[in-house]
């Protein structure tokens, strides 16, 4: 692959809802070599981390029901058992859950972890807290999707961060899905948890680098007995 191709690669293709603001990135960096050039070349830095950003880079999932994929880039910061949120009525028991911290220099596409049919999709206000912290998950908005497969329920949280102050979401209640299928995206800085049904192992470790639509959690049909890992 010549170097074109391989920085092609790392940008395109963009989602869509990137390009106003790729546009207006662009636009300050213009004033600011009017004003004065140093500025400006920091302003086309500043422009072509934002096309950077909202890169949407095609994903090879594996195919095979009951597999649950990571529905975001970043890195897996905490495995854990909670309740899921109050909103989407699933009941009080803690279940299973494992968060993916998306920092700004990662990928923020998100991505539907199984294949099935939404069920429920509830968007909650809420507040701004770094999204590292543990109570992100119940303080900061949210928008939370309830998927039905298997035979079972998965839930996915997108949940604002520190930066970022909007969600998006491209799904609508009781659309069926493809495993890896684009389900939304959080501008700028964001995590998502999901919640897995009760009893299934994560095949993950916290630390570990996750990409969307690729990574395997879980599964849910032949559950791991359980995993041990090692750094290195």
């Amino acid at each position: 692959m010549s170097i074109y191709d391989s920085v092609r690669s790392q940008f395109l293709p963009i989602t869509p809802e990137g390009y106003p603001f790729i546009g207006a990135f662009a636009l300050v960096g213009l004033v600011l070599f009017w004003l004065w050039s140093p500025l400006g070349w920091l302003g086309t830095l500043a422009t072509i981390w934002c096309a950077y950003f909202f890169r949407d880079p095609p994903r090879t999932t594996p195919v095979r029901e009951g597999l649950v994929v990571a529905p975001a880039d970043g890195r897996i910061s905490q495995i854990t058992t909670a309740p899921p949120p109050y909103e989407l009525a699933l009941g009080d028991k803690q279940l299973p859950r494992i968060s993916i911290f998306m920092s700004v220099f990662d990928c923020h596409v998100n991505r539907s972890p199984v294949a099935g049919r939404i069920e429920k999709i509830v968007y909650q206000p809420g507040k701004f807290f770094n999204a590292d912290l543990d109570k992100a998950s119940t303080d900061n908005e949210r928008n939370s999707l309830v998927i039905a497969t298997t035979g079972a329920r998965v839930a996915v949280v997108q949940i604002a961060g520190l930066i970022a102050r909007r969600i998006v979401c491209f799904a609508r209640e009781g659309q069926p899905l493809g495993a890896g299928e684009r389900v939304g995206m959080i501008r700028f800085g964001s995590r998502v948890d999901i919640y897995l049904p009760d009893g299934t192992p994560p095949m993950v470790a916290v630390g570990q680098t996750a990409i969307a639509g690729e990574t395997v959690l879980a599964d849910l049909c032949t559950p791991d007995a359980g995993r041990t890992f090692r750094s290195g």
